[in-house]
C-alpha cells in the first residue's frame, strides 16, 4: 500500500473534483470521524490514512463512469464509500443499499447534512433480485462486500436494465473471475488500482447469466 499523500487535493483535482467538491469531502471526513466514535464505520487503522485509504480510493471510479450517468447505486453501502463520496465528488443522484440501522442512520445524515440527491434503501440485497421498482441507474459499485459470483447476483438486477458495474477487488480478482464464468458470460476490463498495487477495479460491462 502506498503511503498516504500529504495533500489529497492535489490528486483529487486531477481526477475532476472541484474546489466546491472539496470542501464537501472534508465535511464528510468531519461528520465521518464524529460518527466513527459511536459505530464502526471504517476500520481504526485506516483513521489516519482516511483521505488515501477511503476518499481517494472511492474518487478514483470517477472517471470510470459513463459520460451520461446521472445515478449511481451502492450495494451494502457501509459509510458510503465509495457511493456516497461519488455523489459528492461528482454530484450525482445516489441510492445507497444498506440493512444494518446505525449505518443507515449515519448515511441518512449525511446526506441531509451535505444536501445531496440521495436515498437510503433498509433492505436486504437478496430482496432486489424481485424488486420491480428499482431505480434507473447507469453504474452499481460496491467495495468489500462479496465474492464476485455473489456480487454478481446481487448486481444483476441492475445490470440486466444496462447498468455497469465498478468493484473494487484485491490481488484474488482473477480467481473470483474464474469462479464466477462458471454462471456468468462477462465482459469487462481490469483497471489498476491508484491506491494498492494488487487491487484493481473490475469494470462489468455486461453480465448474462449461463
Amino acid at each position: 500500500m502506498t503511503t498516504a499523500p500529504q495533500d489529497p487535493a492535489l490528486l483529487l483535482g486531477r481526477l475532476g473534483v472541484s474546489r466546491e467538491s472539496l470542501d464537501r469531502l472534508k465535511t464528510f471526513v468531519d461528520l465521518l470521524l464524529q460518527w466513527q466514535k459511536h459505530i464502526n464505520l471504517i476500520g481504526p487503522s485506516t483513521i489516519d490514512t482516511v483521505w488515501w485509504r477511503h476518499i481517494l480510493d472511492s474518487v478514483q471510479l470517477l472517471p470510470l463512469l459513463p459520460p451520461a450517468t446521472r445515478s449511481i447505486a451502492e450495494l451494502g453501502s457501509g459509510a458510503g464509500i465509495p457511493g456516497l463520496i461519488l455523489a459528492i465528488a461528482g454530484n450525482f443522484e445516489v441510492h445507497l443499499y444498506e440493512s444494518n440501522g446505525k449505518k443507515a442512520a449515519f448515511l441518512r445524515e449525511a446526506i441531509r447534512k451535505l444536501g445531496l440527491s440521495g436515498h437510503v434503501h433498509s433492505v436486504r440485497l437478496e430482496s432486489l433480485v424481485n424488486a420491480h421498482d428499482l431505480p434507473d441507474v447507469q453504474c452499481v459499485v460496491a467495495r468489500a462486500l462479496a465474492p464476485l459470483p455473489l456480487l454478481l447476483d446481487y448486481a444483476s438486477p441492475f445490470l440486466t436494465k444496462g447498468a455497469i458495474g465498478l468493484f473494487h477487488k484485491g490481488q484474488d480478482v482473477d480467481i473470483e473471475l474464474t469462479d464466477a464464468t462458471k454462471y456468468w458470460k462477462l465482459q469487462f476490463l481490469k483497471h489498476p488500482s491508484l491506491c494498492d498495487s494488487r487491487g484493481v477495479i473490475l469494470e462489468i460491462k455486461e453480465a448474462t447469466r449461463v
